[in-house]
């Protein structure tokens, strides 16, 4: 089995519907509701199946992402090459184009002191797996990576920008006492959520805090859990029954009206509403619904599966500074009123929101995001991210990273796959 850069996946023939991100390469497939999505992940299971190899599968309303990597030697190969021409083969047979500018992938970078004392609490909030001394990774590939590096002097103040960290009501109290454990403080606590900070001061809001925030009343529901989004995850005995949980719940999603994101894994598969969607008219039913369909396939809930993020940014002047990561982000604005929120269109990546900053933080944020895109969008975005009011603070890595700053400092570095020859997130 050959081990292959980006690069080299991206130049063999037949993979021109797929882009290499920093792990793995993806592609977007858009379709015309959760059922024609269904119809493309059960022909891309039965050629996984053939080839012994399964990709990541994100079945949306309007479309299906996947994502292939080989995981027993952590880099692209030839098989990959192999199932993304299949998988593309058959999307076309169903009359399905990708859409390679589709896909991104966020990342969160943390400066630290010491980073050995860091990733403990981090771990823990987060409840990830540790890829590597300096790399945290949801152990179902669904939300992003935790990436820390090297901070040369303190920078004690607090951060602009913080995560939310939602999880089942269940495990938040063994949450917190592993925060403690792990150095953390809690720096405030209300009803709803409580927020942690790690030694060196970046915050993690840690919720929910009592079951009734936590669960639907409705006995039929009970295998969710509720945070800012409502998800349960099913473990599967194989990944032939994750699809055909996946269809089952495709055709109650397009019966029921309200979408959901459906997301196939080798082990499971994890159904989730999407921030606050839950609070829509019917979403307790279709809840109900799947509830039932995943039992009647001898199925079991396994609330450790649920992991819900958010990001949040702080800032004087709001509106300037979200204009900037929409068009960073490739987001779209929460359409709801009186929110300042932005969410992946695709709901790939997790949603951010703004909240009003008192008085000004003048120091440069501990934390901040990487933004990977494909290498032949990259340049575009930075543009229309200068063009919506940021700036650039450096291109000496350019066309590998920029690294690029919103209207009151916070930053985002926009990066391609990584060159095998250099060292970067």
């Amino acid at each position: 089995m050959t081990i292959l850069t980006p690069q080299q996946f991206e130049d063999a023939g037949g993979t021109g519907d797929w882009r290499a991100l920093n792990a793995g390469a993806d592609a977007w497939f858009a379709t015309s509701s959760h059922r024609a999505g269904a119809g493309l992940v059960r022909r891309v299971a039965e050629l996984a199946e053939a080839a012994g190899h399964h990709p990541d599968v994100d079945l949306r309303r309007d479309g299906v992402h996947l994502r292939l990597f080989s995981h027993d030697v952590a880099a692209l190969t030839e098989r990959d090459v192999a199932l993304a021409r299949e998988i593309s083969a058959a999307a076309a047979e169903l009359g399905l184009r990708a859409d390679p500018a589709a896909v991104q992938r966020l990342q969160v970078a943390i400066d630290a002191t010491d980073t050995a004392a860091l990733v403990p609490f981090w771990q823990a909030a987060l409840r990830f797996d540790r890829d590597a001394d300096d790399v945290l990774a949801d152990p179902l590939g669904r939300q992003p990576r935790l990436w820390f590096q090297t901070m040369d002097a303190p920078r004690p103040l607090r951060n602009r920008l913080h995560l939310d960290a939602g999880t089942p009501w269940e495990l938040v109290p063994g949450t917190t006492e592993a925060l403690l454990a792990a150095g953390g403080r809690i720096t405030y606590e209300n009803q709803w959520w409580r927020t942690v900070a790690d030694a060196e001061g970046n915050e993690a809001d840690v919720f929910p805090l009592a079951a009734e925030h936590g669960t639907f009343a409705d006995p039929g529901a009970s295998d969710w859990r509720t945070m800012l989004t409502a998800a349960v995850h099913y473990p599967t005995r194989s990944f032939v029954q994750g699809v055909e949980l996946l269809e089952a719940v495709a055709g109650l999603a397009d019966d029921a009206g309200p979408p959901l994101m459906v997301d196939l894994r080798y082990r499971g598969v994890t159904v989730d509403g999407g921030k606050d969607q839950h609070e829509a008219e019917g979403f307790v039913a279709l809840a109900r619904a799947v509830q039932s369909a995943a039992r009647g396939l001898g199925l079991t809930a396994d609330p450790t599966g649920v992991r819900d993020v958010q990001l949040g940014i702080d800032a004087l002047d709001i509106e300037p500074v979200k204009d900037f990561w929409r068009a960073a982000l490739g987001y779209v604005d929460d359409p709801r009123p009186g929110l300042h929120d932005l969410y992946d269109p695709r709901r790939l990546n997790p949603p951010v929101f703004f909240q009003q900053m008192d008085a000004p933080r003048a120091q440069r944020n501990r934390i901040h995001l990487d933004l990977f895109v494909p290498a032949d969008r990259a340049r575009a975005r930075v543009a229309a991210a200068v063009a919506a009011g940021g700036h650039v603070v450096s291109d000496a890595e350019a066309p590998s990273w920029w690294t690029l700053a919103d209207p009151e400092g916070n930053e985002l570095d926009i990066a391609v796959a990584p060159d095998p020859a250099k060292t970067r997130s």
